[in-house]
């Protein structure tokens, strides 16, 4: 699997691809995507500006970043320091998603990114934020009054974002969703990072918590059956990574899941009698068809949906 498709839905507003040449759709229930082509002589922050002189900008309140022409060499810096330059112009937007690429324009472990901090303390009132892309990319803890869903997205994930998150406060949080990838793209951590992570921004309002295409899902599962803090969700997504039937048994050993909702445990390596036991819990359980691990010289090896 690869991000073959960009987002069609954000913030709970469809994506409408911004066109220069054509007049800006009237109404609140759509999102403008800004991106470039890789032979575009117009540079993001120029586009930005152009967007932003045609719109409303008191009433914009969400935004994608796509594509910004060489995102396999230059990061997201520039981007965000033009977005920086005009927070005070846009006093109501309360999302933002930089990186919304396919693998076609540029591979989520070829994405450069850049420094978030200054971006979040521009944007006070941000309520979600998104961002797509390990290579570079720099969170320092942070504290945030106001966002309610953060993810982000990667190929392999640092355990120095992960070590910021430790250390980091968003009281509002409903959506925590984490990408950690595969150690072959920069993944490196361990269960009882995460478990910090958690302890740190498990508020009295998180009810979606993603851990995702994890090449470490298997552990991540035989923690979290067991981890009190998860019996507050609504839903538990370790979905795009290697579960397999450890982590399946114990699921259905579990003694903190019973609240749950929705667990999606989609791309997976749990053989067909688990996964009747799964489907018998009492909340939805989200699987697809399984997942076969490759075999070479008598070892079997498992792989995230999504890593370069």
């Amino acid at each position: 699997m690869t991000i073959s498709d960009s987002t069609t839905l954000f913030h709970q507003k469809k994506v409408v691809q911004y066109d220069p040449d054509i007049a800006l759709q009237s109404g609140q229930d759509i999102v403008y995507r800004l991106s470039l082509e890789y032979d575009d002589k117009r540079k993001m922050p120029d586009l930005i500006a152009g967007f932003l002189e045609k719109t409303d900008k008191n009433a914009l309140e969400a935004l994608i970043i796509g594509m910004w022409g060489d995102p396999y060499e230059s990061g997201a810096d520039e981007v965000m320091a033009a977005l920086i330059a005009q927070a005070p112009q846009l006093p109501n937007l309360r999302a933002l998603f930089i990186g919304d690429m396919t693998y076609e324009e540029c591979e989520i472990s070829w994405i450069v990114q850049g420094s978030y901090k200054p971006l979040l303390d521009a944007f006070p009132l941000l309520e979600e934020l998104r961002i797509r892309g390990g290579n570079e990319l720099i969170i320092e803890p942070f504290a945030h009054q106001h966002l309610r869903r953060f993810t982000i997205e990667a190929g392999g994930l640092d355990q120095k974002i992960a070590e910021a998150l430790a250390q980091s406060s968003m009281p509002q949080l409903e959506h925590l969703e984490l990408w950690l990838g595969t150690d072959d793209y920069g993944f490196s951590g361990d269960v009882d990072l995460y478990r910090k992570v958690l302890a740190q921004l498990t508020v009295p309002t998180l009810k979606y918590l993603g851990l995702r295409d994890a090449e470490i899902a298997d552990d991540l599962a035989v923690w979290l059956a067991q981890e009190p803090l998860v019996a507050q969700l609504d839903t538990l997504d370790l979905s795009l990574g290697t579960i397999g039937d450890l982590g399946a048994v114990a699921v259905l050993n579990h003694t903190q899941l019973g609240k749950l909702k929705r667990l999606d445990l989609s791309h997976h390596y749990i053989s067909e009698e688990n996964q009747a036991k799964l489907k018998a819990l009492p909340f939805e359980v989200v699987l697809d068809d399984p997942q076969e691990a490759d075999e070479d010289d008598g070892e079997s090896y498992r792989y995230v949906a999504v890593g370069e």
